[in-house]
């Protein structure tokens, strides 16, 4: 059985280690995120994580991303996001599981 591959992957073109744009790692795999939902109409991007993005799409709900958090600043300046970034900075490039949320905004 073939896996499927995330289409938001980009894959590395070096050895080089990339920067979260987010919490500001260095890891070695990063994800695409649009700012503004593709849905939505979004076309700009930023280099996330991938734990950054998961955590993203699962605090959040892509009508609060596009109405209340649509640019790094406001992400940072969330509290939850805030908290989980103090925690998240600490953090070796492994693997990191996330856990979908119930009471999603």
């Amino acid at each position: 059985m073939k896996r499927r591959q995330q289409p938001n992957l980009i894959p590395r073109q070096t050895d080089q280690p990339n920067r979260c744009a987010l919490c500001q790692r260095e890891v070695m795999h990063i994800t695409r995120h649009h700012l503004i939902p593709r849905a939505e109409g979004g076309k700009e991007v930023v280099d996330l994580c991938v734990p950054c993005h998961r955590t993203l799409h699962s605090f959040f709900s892509n009508r609060t991303l596009l109405n209340e958090l649509h640019t790094l600043d406001s992400l940072r300046q969330e509290p939850e996001i805030a908290r989980y970034l103090e925690w998240i900075r600490k953090q070796p490039d492994r693997s990191i599981r996330v856990a979908r949320r119930k009471d999603k905004r």
